[in-house]
């Protein structure tokens, strides 16, 4: 099997919350809300490099979809990893997502592996890790 991983969603409690940091705050491109027009359709859509492609959609439309019934949120089931260039990107990212409404869970620090990173969570808790790892240039 080859895998074509083009799409990673994140299930949200606000969508609208949810549009304006990622676009607003973090200056992801989007075309914004479609779907809207159907029953559990509404979601997001975010380019984050050749294809792939980032999606956030109500947790509650997730479990209507699927048929799991909906359960609380947990931060710690995996992270998402922005891997910059430098020391001072982490900073500025982390700096970049508190504007926009993130929490900050971890000062930046250097890593036991040679790096430094940050992490931080999103609005709906998910966990985000700004990461400059030398072995690893974007």
């Amino acid at each position: 099997m080859q895998v074509r991983i083009t799409v990673i969603t994140l299930g949200v409690d606000n969508l609208e919350r949810a549009v304006a940091f990622y676009r607003d705050g973090l200056g992801l491109p989007t075309q914004g809300i479609i779907g809207s027009e159907f029953e559990n359709g509404a979601v997001a859509f975010f380019d984050l490099q050749d294809r792939l492609k980032l999606a956030v959609w109500p947790r509650t439309s997730i479990a209507a979809d699927t048929g799991l019934a909906l359960g609380a949120r947990g931060s710690l089931e995996f992270t998402i990893g922005h891997n910059v260039s430098s020391k001072e990107e982490v900073d500025a990212l982390l700096r970049q997502a508190i504007a926009a409404g993130a929490t900050q869970v971890k000062a930046p620090a250097d890593t036991f592996w040679g790096g430094y990173a940050a992490y931080f969570m999103d609005p709906d808790g998910h966990l985000w890790e700004a990461v400059y790892n030398p072995q690893m240039l974007p």
